[in-house]
């Protein structure tokens, strides 16, 4: 196998959930190989440096491929496939938006109280003593 379709290679590397996500996310000009942007019918090579977003939050990924695959995988298969080039910064702003994002408490909808919105301004720092 030499080509491979990106689309179904983010989706068999497990970095989507699902084949429709991985093709939502080339759609915008988001997903680039270098200076190069990629659509979801790209062929992807072997070796390639893949910068795209994270399915969910703020943030983008840097991903070498390293072994092209065509379909759905196990995890440690999957982790053989790809390397995580991503920068450390870039992983500390994802954990701290996912820390955030846990403070809304199950069941929460729509606007935050004042009490939550300072709870989250005591967390980010920004509170008072």
């Amino acid at each position: 196998m030499e080509e491979v379709r990106l689309d179904k290679w983010l989706w068999a590397v497990r970095l989507f959930k699902t084949r429709g996500l991985a093709a939502k996310a080339c759609e915008g000009g988001k997903v680039k190989a270098g200076e190069r942007v990629l659509k979801a019918s790209s062929d992807l090579r072997g070796g390639e440096l893949i910068e795209l977003p994270f399915a969910e939050g703020p943030g983008t990924r840097l991903v070498r491929v390293l072994a092209l695959i065509d379909k759905r995988v196990g995890a440690p298969e999957a982790r053989q496939a790809c390397e995580d080039l991503t920068p450390s910064e870039t992983l500390d702003l994802r954990k701290t938006w996912t820390e955030a994002r846990a403070l809304r408490q199950d069941g929460e909808q729509g606007r935050p109280t004042k009490k939550n919105r300072r709870d989250r301004s005591l967390f980010h720092g920004y509170g008072f003593d």
